[in-house]
């Protein structure tokens, strides 16, 4: 039995990953995990699952909770975060985080000598180099939990790295893949967040509606797969069946297809390199599905997807630049202070006027992500005051 601790529980990749466990009671338990301030989910799950630690979001929450279950021990912030990651009786840490947030957990738990299942693409597209030397320092495994680095992950079993040609991360398009730029300019919250074929939380929609996070998608390819950047391509493909695809020198390509449910790829990182029964309601049936359609994404209407590739081949801080930027900009939209297009105006802005830097040590990303911060909560404070 593999004990687990979890961390953002709560959210989307959390709550299925409390599924898988619920429906393998024999292969995992839950060690620990951590929530934000979704406290009733929490305890929908407390109800569930038998777990003996929990980090929650501030000390308020923690103490009532303390209260409320006494037989459990309860930490917050931050530091609840690293404790968890930190713990010495468990197998893998499941990072679920949304944002930056992951990166500092996800170092704890490598240097405890945990494996990973990471969810928390920003642990690599901000710090990816520092990752990898841990990894090969602590001699542990990274596995990936979103559905296109697992994709890739199975196409590459069984086969040499050096035979390789390229990755193909396929590309859903989100809610405004068939909008003009005339039409971009005029979108809503709530636009943004009509994800056509996911159910995910509100920032990673909104990163899919701008293709902000296919750009994370492809530096998070780079660092999991040790593939240059020019080996790396995008495909538009509407249906989300392809899940992503590997290219070999023979120009064999072998795809991975399957629903659209994350718990697919959650239970392959859980599992691998065994595969397990897995309940779904709606199996992929390709006798009854649509066309496959694949084209390259338009960069003129979806710039961001271009910077990352910019950004990435550049190396050292501007990822994490671009990253805290993007989380800043991201929020202040779905909190309706700003138009969408002004979210790629920011995270443009950020990554061409820092000063470029190679990252050595972790405080080198804390600092290059907090430059992308500081920029953009300065343009939105400058686009309040003309309006």
């Amino acid at each position: 039995m593999k004990k687990l601790v979890i961390l953002g529980a709560s959210g989307s990749i959390g709550t299925q990953t409390i599924d898988i466990v619920l429906q393998h009671p024999d292969m995992f338990s839950v060690r620990a995990l951590g929530v934000g301030r979704n406290i009733k989910v929490l305890e929908e799950i407390l109800a569930k699952v038998d777990v003996d630690l929990v980090s929650v979001a501030n000390k308020e929450d923690a103490e009532m909770l303390a209260q409320k279950y006494p037989e459990k021990s309860f930490c917050y912030g931050e530091e609840g975060l690293l404790q968890l990651a930190g713990l010495e009786d468990y197998d893998v840490l499941v990072n679920a985080l949304v944002g930056f947030a992951g990166f500092a957990p996800t170092m704890k738990a490598i240097e405890a000598g945990h494996n990973i299942a990471l969810a928390n693409k920003e642990t690599l597209v901000c710090g990816g180099a520092l990752i990898k030397k841990a990894l090969e320092k602590y001699n542990v495994s990274l596995y990936p939990i979103d559905s296109e680095h697992s994709a890739i992950f199975q196409c590459l079993q069984g086969n040499r790295r050096s035979d390789v040609k390229r990755l193909i991360i396929t590309c859903s398009g989100g809610a405004f893949r068939n909008k003009s730029r005339e039409e971009l300019s005029s979108v809503t919250v709530d636009d943004a967040l009509a994800h056509p074929n996911w159910s995910m939380g509100p920032k990673i929609t909104v990163d899919c509606a701008n293709l902000m996070n296919k750009g994370f998608e492809v530096t998070e390819a780079h660092w999991l797969f040790d593939i240059d950047y020019d080996h790396i391509d995008v495909l538009m493909h509407p249906q989300s069946i392809v899940h992503s695809m590997v290219e070999y020198v023979d120009h064999s390509i072998i795809a991975q297809l399957g629903a659209p449910d994350m718990r697919l790829p959650i239970q392959y990182s859980l599992t691998w390199p065994d595969r397990y029964d897995f309940h779904e309601e709606h199996p992929l049936d390709l006798s009854v599905a649509a066309d496959l359609h694949f084209e390259k994404p338009d960069t003129d209407r979806f710039p961001l997807l271009k910077l990352a590739y910019e950004a990435g081949k550049k190396g050292g801080n501007l990822d994490a630049v671009m990253n805290g930027a993007n989380e800043v900009a991201n929020l202040a939209f779905r909190n309706r202070e700003i138009p969408f297009l002004m979210i790629e105006e920011i995270v443009t802005g950020a990554v061409h006027t820092a000063e470029f830097k190679e990252l050595e040590t972790v405080e080198d990303v804390i600092e290059a992500d907090q430059y992308g911060r500081t920029f953009a909560a300065k343009k939105i404070e400058e686009y309040r005051k003309e309006c």
